[in-house]
Protein backbone atom coordinates (compact mmCIF):
# COMPACT_ATOMS: atom_id res chain seq x y z
CA UNK A 1 0.00 0.00 0.00
CA UNK A 2 1.43 3.39 -0.99
CA UNK A 3 1.71 6.57 1.05
CA UNK A 4 1.49 9.83 -0.90
CA UNK A 5 2.58 13.30 0.16
CA UNK A 6 1.47 16.12 -2.15
CA UNK A 7 3.22 19.49 -1.99
CA UNK A 8 1.70 22.26 -4.09
CA UNK A 9 2.48 25.94 -4.35
CA UNK A 10 3.51 28.78 -6.67
CA UNK A 11 6.75 29.10 -8.63
CA UNK A 12 9.80 29.75 -6.45
CA UNK A 13 8.20 28.72 -3.16
CA UNK A 14 10.97 26.20 -2.55
CA UNK A 15 8.92 23.11 -3.34
CA UNK A 16 11.75 21.33 -5.15
CA UNK A 17 14.34 21.84 -2.41
CA UNK A 18 11.94 21.04 0.42
CA UNK A 19 10.50 17.97 -1.29
CA UNK A 20 13.98 16.59 -1.95
CA UNK A 21 15.13 17.05 1.65
CA UNK A 22 11.94 15.70 3.22
CA UNK A 23 12.01 12.73 0.87
CA UNK A 24 15.61 11.92 1.81
CA UNK A 25 14.93 12.16 5.54
CA UNK A 26 11.78 10.03 5.46
CA UNK A 27 12.75 7.58 2.72
CA UNK A 28 10.07 8.76 0.31
CA UNK A 29 10.53 8.59 -3.47
CA UNK A 30 10.74 12.16 -4.78
CA UNK A 31 8.84 12.76 -8.02
CA UNK A 32 9.25 16.25 -9.52
CA UNK A 33 6.11 16.60 -11.66
CA UNK A 34 6.99 20.16 -12.66
CA UNK A 35 10.12 18.80 -14.31
CA UNK A 36 8.01 16.60 -16.57
CA UNK A 37 6.24 19.68 -17.95
CA UNK A 38 9.58 21.43 -18.32
CA UNK A 39 10.85 18.49 -20.35
CA UNK A 40 7.89 18.82 -22.73
CA UNK A 41 8.56 22.56 -23.08
CA UNK A 42 12.25 21.94 -23.78
CA UNK A 43 11.45 19.23 -26.31
CA UNK A 44 9.18 21.71 -28.12
CA UNK A 45 12.00 24.26 -28.19
CA UNK A 46 14.43 21.66 -29.51
CA UNK A 47 12.03 20.60 -32.26
CA UNK A 48 10.90 24.18 -33.05
CA UNK A 49 7.27 23.40 -32.28
CA UNK A 50 4.97 26.36 -31.62
CA UNK A 51 2.44 26.36 -28.77
CA UNK A 52 -0.37 26.52 -31.35
CA UNK A 53 0.77 23.39 -33.21
CA UNK A 54 -1.12 20.83 -31.12
CA UNK A 55 -0.93 18.11 -33.77
CA UNK A 56 2.87 18.31 -33.71
CA UNK A 57 2.89 18.39 -29.90
CA UNK A 58 0.69 15.29 -29.75
CA UNK A 59 2.99 13.47 -32.17
CA UNK A 60 6.05 14.55 -30.14
CA UNK A 61 4.45 13.18 -26.96
CA UNK A 62 4.15 9.70 -28.47
CA UNK A 63 7.96 9.57 -28.68
CA UNK A 64 9.06 11.54 -25.62
CA UNK A 65 11.03 9.69 -22.94
CA UNK A 66 11.40 11.31 -19.51
CA UNK A 67 13.51 9.63 -16.85
CA UNK A 68 13.96 10.65 -13.21
CA UNK A 69 17.00 9.11 -11.57
CA UNK A 70 17.41 8.53 -7.81
CA UNK A 71 20.30 11.03 -7.72
CA UNK A 72 17.96 13.81 -8.86
CA UNK A 73 19.12 13.95 -12.46
CA UNK A 74 16.50 14.31 -15.16
CA UNK A 75 16.91 12.89 -18.65
CA UNK A 76 14.96 13.84 -21.77
CA UNK A 77 15.28 11.36 -24.62
CA UNK A 78 18.56 10.10 -23.18
CA UNK A 79 20.09 13.56 -22.56
CA UNK A 80 20.83 14.99 -19.09
CA UNK A 81 18.68 18.15 -18.95
CA UNK A 82 18.70 18.67 -15.16
CA UNK A 83 19.95 22.25 -15.45
CA UNK A 84 18.77 23.04 -18.98
CA UNK A 85 15.08 22.80 -18.03
CA UNK A 86 15.55 25.60 -15.47
CA UNK A 87 16.72 28.20 -17.98
CA UNK A 88 14.66 31.27 -18.92
CA UNK A 89 13.36 30.10 -22.30
CA UNK A 90 11.88 27.00 -20.66
CA UNK A 91 10.57 29.08 -17.72
CA UNK A 92 8.67 31.30 -20.16
CA UNK A 93 7.11 28.40 -22.06
CA UNK A 94 6.27 25.88 -19.34
CA UNK A 95 3.13 27.60 -18.00
CA UNK A 96 1.26 27.82 -21.35
CA UNK A 97 2.44 24.29 -22.20
CA UNK A 98 1.13 22.93 -18.90
CA UNK A 99 -2.47 23.95 -19.66
CA UNK A 100 -2.67 22.04 -22.94
CA UNK A 101 -5.11 19.12 -22.47
CA UNK A 102 -3.01 16.76 -24.59
CA UNK A 103 0.07 17.47 -22.44
CA UNK A 104 -1.75 17.18 -19.11
CA UNK A 105 -3.38 13.91 -20.15
CA UNK A 106 -0.08 12.34 -21.17
CA UNK A 107 1.84 13.51 -18.11
CA UNK A 108 -0.92 12.65 -15.65
CA UNK A 109 -0.60 9.06 -16.82
CA UNK A 110 3.21 9.22 -16.56
CA UNK A 111 3.14 10.73 -13.05
CA UNK A 112 0.64 8.22 -11.65
CA UNK A 113 2.54 5.30 -13.15
CA UNK A 114 5.79 6.48 -11.55
CA UNK A 115 4.12 6.69 -8.12
CA UNK A 116 2.17 3.43 -8.25
CA UNK A 117 2.85 1.15 -5.29
CA UNK A 118 5.50 3.44 -3.76
CA UNK A 119 5.75 5.75 -0.77
CA UNK A 120 6.20 9.04 -2.59
CA UNK A 121 6.44 12.77 -2.16
CA UNK A 122 5.40 14.82 -5.18
CA UNK A 123 5.51 18.54 -5.80
CA UNK A 124 3.75 20.68 -8.35
CA UNK A 125 0.74 22.94 -8.70
CA UNK A 126 -2.14 20.47 -8.81
CA UNK A 127 -0.89 17.34 -7.06
CA UNK A 128 -3.36 17.56 -4.20
CA UNK A 129 -6.23 18.75 -6.37
CA UNK A 130 -5.85 16.72 -9.60
CA UNK A 131 -2.99 14.21 -9.71
CA UNK A 132 -3.58 12.70 -6.25
CA UNK A 133 -6.76 14.19 -4.77
CA UNK A 134 -6.73 11.36 -2.19
CA UNK A 135 -3.12 11.96 -1.07
CA UNK A 136 -2.43 11.05 2.56
CA UNK A 137 -0.82 14.44 3.25
CA UNK A 138 -1.41 17.68 1.36
CA UNK A 139 0.78 20.74 1.87
CA UNK A 140 0.41 24.14 0.21
CA UNK A 141 3.84 25.77 0.41
CA UNK A 142 3.87 29.52 -0.17
CA UNK A 143 6.02 32.66 0.16
CA UNK A 144 5.71 36.28 -0.97
CA UNK A 145 6.50 37.01 -4.62
CA UNK A 146 9.42 39.19 -3.54
CA UNK A 147 10.98 36.44 -1.44
CA UNK A 148 10.46 33.87 -4.19
CA UNK A 149 12.18 36.17 -6.70
CA UNK A 150 15.13 36.67 -4.35
CA UNK A 151 15.53 32.91 -3.96
CA UNK A 152 15.27 32.27 -7.69
CA UNK A 153 17.98 34.85 -8.47
CA UNK A 154 20.31 33.16 -5.96
CA UNK A 155 19.58 29.76 -7.50
CA UNK A 156 20.31 31.11 -10.97
CA UNK A 157 23.61 32.60 -9.79
CA UNK A 158 24.65 29.22 -8.37
CA UNK A 159 23.90 27.61 -11.73
CA UNK A 160 25.66 30.32 -13.71
CA UNK A 161 22.42 31.65 -15.20
CA UNK A 162 22.30 35.43 -15.61
CA UNK A 163 19.09 37.12 -14.43
CA UNK A 164 18.06 40.36 -12.75
CA UNK A 165 15.83 40.55 -9.67
CA UNK A 166 13.36 42.82 -11.50
CA UNK A 167 13.13 40.43 -14.44
CA UNK A 168 12.61 37.40 -12.21
CA UNK A 169 10.03 39.16 -10.01
CA UNK A 170 8.02 40.26 -13.05
CA UNK A 171 8.16 36.72 -14.40
CA UNK A 172 6.99 35.22 -11.11
CA UNK A 173 4.06 37.63 -10.81
CA UNK A 174 3.05 36.90 -14.40
CA UNK A 175 3.38 33.15 -13.77
CA UNK A 176 1.25 33.41 -10.62
CA UNK A 177 -1.51 35.15 -12.53
CA UNK A 178 -1.48 32.66 -15.39
CA UNK A 179 -1.29 29.60 -13.14
CA UNK A 180 -4.09 30.72 -10.82
CA UNK A 181 -6.51 31.84 -13.56
CA UNK A 182 -6.05 29.09 -16.15
CA UNK A 183 -9.13 27.03 -16.96
CA UNK A 184 -7.50 23.62 -16.65
CA UNK A 185 -6.12 22.57 -13.24
CA UNK A 186 -5.51 26.09 -11.90
CA UNK A 187 -3.06 26.62 -9.05
CA UNK A 188 -5.04 26.61 -5.82
CA UNK A 189 -4.89 25.26 -2.30
CA UNK A 190 -6.79 22.00 -1.84
CA UNK A 191 -9.52 22.37 0.77
CA UNK A 192 -7.85 19.81 3.05
CA UNK A 193 -4.27 21.00 2.47
CA UNK A 194 -2.18 22.46 5.30
CA UNK A 195 -0.88 25.96 4.48
CA UNK A 196 2.82 26.60 5.17
CA UNK A 197 4.25 30.10 4.64
CA UNK A 198 8.02 29.84 4.19
CA UNK A 199 8.71 33.58 3.71
CA UNK A 200 10.41 34.05 7.07
CA UNK A 201 11.52 30.48 7.66
CA UNK A 202 14.83 28.83 6.88
CA UNK A 203 14.94 25.72 4.72
CA UNK A 204 15.64 23.64 7.84
CA UNK A 205 12.62 25.10 9.65
CA UNK A 206 10.29 24.35 6.73
CA UNK A 207 11.62 20.78 6.43
CA UNK A 208 11.14 20.23 10.17
CA UNK A 209 7.60 21.60 10.05
CA UNK A 210 6.55 19.41 7.12
CA UNK A 211 8.18 16.28 8.56
CA UNK A 212 6.20 16.83 11.77
CA UNK A 213 2.95 17.05 9.76
CA UNK A 214 3.77 13.85 7.84
CA UNK A 215 4.80 11.89 10.92
CA UNK A 216 1.64 12.89 12.78
CA UNK A 217 -0.46 11.70 9.84
CA UNK A 218 1.42 8.41 9.62
CA UNK A 219 0.83 7.74 13.29
CA UNK A 220 -2.90 8.40 12.87
CA UNK A 221 -3.00 5.96 9.96
CA UNK A 222 -0.97 3.36 11.83
CA UNK A 223 2.04 3.72 9.55
CA UNK A 224 4.32 5.43 12.03
CA UNK A 225 6.69 3.85 14.48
Amino acid sequence: MSFVVAIDGPAGAGKGTITKLVGEKLGLVNIDTGATFRCVALNMIQEHIDIQEEDKIEKMLTKINIEMHPDGKIFLNGEDVTHRIRENDVNNLVSPVSVLPVVRSKLLEVQRNIAEGKNVIMEGRDIGTVVFPDADVKIYLDATAEERARRRVLQNQEKGIESSYEEVLAGIKDRDKRDSTREIAPLKKAEDAIYVDSTNLSVEQVVEKIIKIIEETRKKEGQGK
